[in-house]
């Protein structure tokens, strides 16, 4: 190392250095004297060591290119005399230096100060890796000062830093890994501020992806999933829907936006009033939300990529089970297992479909786990474009099985309550849902169709049990309108069932939390990182119906079929099967196949004095940048 200039400031200063000839300061020099400062401290005295950390370490205002090399030198002299430094006296040393307000000369000095510091003993190495973490973020007054490109230039060769470090303590102290990741877990922002969350989360990405993700990575991720459900599960559907477009504050394209009349200009005032208090708040969780599954997709793909995938799913199941499944109607997080399945639909996808499945058939399981699993298994079978029709059918022969040995075992004699038999139902509505989508693509293939129509389904639709008065009435009506156009059906037995609307078995079946209006997978809402999910996704509209061959609905269902005895019998319209005349009369359309019912259990239980929510279909966060 050479010699550095700037004696005359050092003198001005108080610290009593003595200058060199001309100005210059010997490497020995520098070390003698920071250890001077450092050991002046035990004695009572502080007026070395506090110019030296508050005028050279972390000075208010920056001196420029001289002051760099000061620091430089500083640090240098403090990684030869880390013995000098004791733990009590000199924490704030290593603890208060930030990599973000430096160049590079001065952060890579730092960073070995800090490694130096972390091997030589167990008294320092927890600060020093606190330190670390904490420069996963810049410092908050630091933030503001940076222009966009400042910003990302200074985050990647921060991260960079902070990455090279702790490696490189990892290999000098093996069980670095074990004492990082509950620091990780700790410091991770609480707010949802967006940039801040993300920039974080990049940071433990890349960690995950190194060396140290070996140790922890598992842990790191199942952090990650727990952070996406908790700003999930924090944004309701009424926040979203509480929509002003003169505010800005976010845009959204709405399915089936039903004009009401006669307005209440209360109402309207007082939702506006919400708007103003709740909208930037419920936006930024919005922007996190949305960069964060991009971010989180974008790994994954980098997992697929380099082969890790596979290793990177157990992780992701295990996570989904315990965290995911237990949470009531989540909206966005459970596509993070979807987007990984897309990855490799053979293995993970097909994998996925078996753990919900088994997940539903366990009678080890509670209720509404396995009322919960059935509905991820129905909306993935529905609306995963990856998984062949081979898969689907094995599937469904499965849940079709279980219920019809469920039947053999009912006492049908007494009183039928919903509630308990809330699983056979969840059951019977899980296969429905499964063939509106996939009916048509499984009758197309011979073999599939020859096995559909030997499937005991026409025996539980007719049990007393009767399930088509008590699952959704949408999901039933398109699924007769598609069966008996398919002739699916032998006997010519008219399907009927009370209030189509919505009948009170069918909400004694939902219960008060509704899990039977529950398919996880529909139409994902958020704009960022839609475009991982969209080329995967089956919309309801590119769906091919078993009645699309036909030129009218009239032509549909108005054919002759013969049942059971040969008998020929007229097929009638769709009236027949139901006590209504319209479609439009459903508090859910067909044409949008919407996990979201215009008319939710809990509007009815207030008297419906509150307009009934519409799913959003595309939710467009704020201009922040991801």
């Amino acid at each position: 190392m050479g010699a550095m200039e700037f004696a005359e400031e050092i003198r001005n200063q108080g610290m009593g250095l003595a200058a060199a000839e001309g100005g210059y300061f010997s490497d020995e020099e520098v070390v003698a004297h920071v250890r001077e400062a450092l050991q002046s401290v035990a004695l009572g005295d502080r007026e070395q060591y506090e110019w030296l950390l508050y005028e050279v370490l972390d000075p208010t205002d920056n001196a420029g290119p001289d002051h760099e090399a000061l620091l430089v030198a500083t640090l240098k002299a403090l990684s030869g005399v880390v013995s000098f430094i004791d733990v009590d006296y000199h924490r704030s040393l290593y603890t208060s230096m930030s990599l973000w307000k430096h160049g590079p000369d001065v952060r890579s000095a730092l960073v070995d100060l800090t490694i130096c510091l972390a091997a030589s003993g167990g008294l320092y190495f927890d600060g020093c890796l606190d330190m670390l973490v904490r420069n996963f973020l810049p410092p908050r007054k630091l933030q503001q000062h940076f222009n966009e490109h400042e910003w990302l230039s200074r985050k990647k060769d921060v991260a960079s830093c902070v990455l090279s470090a702790l490696q490189s303590i990892t290999q000098l102290v093996p069980l670095t890994p074990m004492r990082l990741w509950p620091i990780i877990i700790r410091e991770m922002p609480k707010s949802a501020a967006h940039k801040d969350l993300v920039l974080y989360v990049e940071c433990m990405l890349q960690l995950e992806s190194s060396m140290i993700g070996e140790f922890i990575g598992s842990s790191l991720l199942k952090a990650l999933v727990d952070r996406l459900m908790e700003l999930d599960v924090d944004i309701s559907w009424e926040e979203i829907r509480q929509e002003d477009y003169c505010k800005g504050i976010f845009e959204m394209e709405l399915e089936d936006i039903q004009e009401t009349a006669g307005d209440d200009d209360r109402n309207g005032k007082i939702q506006g009033e919400i708007q103003d208090c709740q909208g930037n708040k419920v936006s930024d969780k919005l922007d996190s939300l949305d960069c964060l599954m991009a971010l989180t997709c974008n790994h994954l793909k980098s997992c697929a990529d380099d082969g890790r995938l596979v290793q990177v799913f157990k992780t992701l199941i295990e996570s989904f089970q315990k965290t995911v499944m237990n949470a009531y109607k989540s909206k966005f997080s459970q596509f993070v297992m979807f987007y990984a399945c897309s990855l490799d639909p053979e293995n993970c996808g097909t994998q996925f479909a078996f753990l919900l499945r088994d997940t539903f058939l366990s009678r080890t399981n509670p209720p509404l786990f396995r009322m919960s699993g059935v509905a991820y298994l129905a909306s993935y079978l529905s609306r995963a474009k990856f998984l062949v029709a081979s898969l689907v059918a094995d599937i469904l022969e499965s849940l079709i099985d279980w219920c019809f040995e469920y039947c053999q075992f009912i006492d049908c004699k007494k009183t039928i309550n919903p509630m308990v038999h809330r699983v056979f139902y969840s059951g019977c509505q899980a296969v429905l849902y499964i063939l509106c989508f996939r009916m048509k693509s499984l009758l197309n293939d011979p073999f599939l169709r020859s096995r559909l129509l030997h499937m005991p389904l026409e025996s539980v639709l007719h049990h007393p049990l009767d399930p088509l008065k008590v699952c959704l009435p949408s999901i039933v009506e398109e699924f007769l309108h598609q069966a008996k156009v398919a002739h699916l059906f032998s006997t010519s037995r008219t399907f009927l069932f009370d209030n189509i609307l919505e009948s009170d078995l069918s909400k004694t079946f939902g219960g008060m939390e509704r899990l039977d209006m529950f398919f996880p997978f529909d139409p994902y809402l958020l704009k960022e990182s839609d475009r991982f999910i969209r080329p995967n996704f089956v919309f309801w509209s590119t769906v091919k119906k078993a009645y699309d061959d036909y030129d009218s609905e009239e032509e549909a269902t108005d054919e002759v079929f013969e049942d059971g005895h040969g008998t020929c019998l007229e097929k009638t319209h769709l009236s027949e099967y139901s006590d209504i005349d319209s479609e439009d009369d459903l508090g859910c359309s067909m044409d949008k196949m919407s996990i979201t019912p215009k008319d939710t259990f809990k509007h009815r239980f207030a008297g419906n004095l509150v307009a009934p929510p519409s799913m959003p279909a595309r939710i467009r966060p704020s201009m922040s940048p991801c």
